[in-house]
């Protein structure tokens, strides 16, 4: 499941991806963002912009410069807090009037486990909290976002993030960071939660849709065959961690170490922080336990 190599957009551009659905690239790419993060223009008239995007001047006027004389922006739908999603939200509703719609703070949407890991100090590496973020406008899962000539059903899809929601549009969804175009979704605690994710790549596979638009790469048009992939690839990664933990116990550090052999040390510390998320998985799932408190320095043991 490799990114495809003839995805490389030029940023700022708006890309007709079918009628009415236009994609924007930020200019932020990096090895978390890939080319950079994709905006979203959904509707003919009355326009939604979903995700925003990086704190950009440039992309700020991207987004505004891509309406026509008889458009305008109605509604800002950010999908997670994420520092490459949402702070451009505020600057664009300050320019366009329009309300901002989210499932709620950085902090909305967190697990009970990862609340209590958060409480102990564990703070979540990666792509970076919007602190400030708040919407004009909670959603909740199952509701429907109404335009002049679209509606989205909103989905809330936890796991990358407690405030993440994917949005389907008919048999289009917009996946966001749940499901990307790619690579594989970042789930790092206390602000990823494995098991949410898990949850939720069964939710969205529960649907029949035709194309995912990622947060960042190119459309899904096999959605079931990725999020399958998606799935499997988790699973075999926690076969791997049991197996491990069946020779010996260890750390998430330890286990790391070991099951990521050759991967360049530069890069360990993700993968510390993955199996961390499967090892708090395990223990909910009483298939592994830690020797103390549960935290990522605990020694972790297989229940056999």
């Amino acid at each position: 499941m490799l990114p495809p190599d003839d995805f490389n957009p030029r940023t700022g551009i708006p890309v007709d991806l079918q009628p009415g659905l236009r994609r924007i690239v930020a200019p932020n790419p990096s090895p978390m963002t890939y080319r950079g993060t994709n905006t979203y223009l959904l509707g003919n008239r009355g326009v939604a912009v979903i995700d925003p995007g990086p704190l950009s001047t440039s992309h700020l006027d991207a987004i505004i410069d891509a309406l026509a004389p008889d458009q305008r922006i109605s509604h800002i739908i950010v999908s997670h807090s994420h520092l490459d999603h949402s702070p451009l939200a505020r600057p664009l509703a300050a320019r366009t009037g329009a309300p901002i719609l989210a499932f709620g703070g950085p902090q909305a949407g967190r697990s009970a486990v990862m609340t209590r890991l958060a409480a102990q100090g564990l703070v979540g590496g990666g792509e970076g909290i919007d602190k400030d973020f708040r919407p004009d406008i909670e959603l909740a899962d199952g509701d429907r976002i109404e335009g002049e000539d679209w509606s989205l059903d909103v989905i809330h899809t936890p796991g990358h993030l407690g405030n993440h929601l994917a949005l389907g549009w008919g048999d289009v969804c917009f996946t966001a960071d749940h499901v990307m175009g790619w690579a594989s979704s970042l789930v790092s605690p206390p602000d990823g939660d494995l098991t949410d994710f898990m949850a939720s790549c069964h939710k969205l596979r529960a649907r029949n849709w035709s194309v995912f638009h990622a947060g960042h790469g190119a459309p899904i048009a096999d959605p079931t065959a990725r999020l399958n992939w998606l799935i499997s690839h988790r699973e075999s990664r926690e076969a791997q961690i049991l197996e491990a933990l069946s020779q010996a116990a260890g750390t998430a550090r330890d286990l790391a170490h070991r099951i990521y052999s050759d991967t360049p040390p530069a890069l360990l510390p993700a993968a510390e922080r993955n199996v961390f998320a499967h090892l708090v998985d395990l223990t909910g799932k009483r298939l592994v336990a830690p020797k103390d408190t549960l935290g990522i320095q605990a020694e972790f043991r297989r229940i056999d």
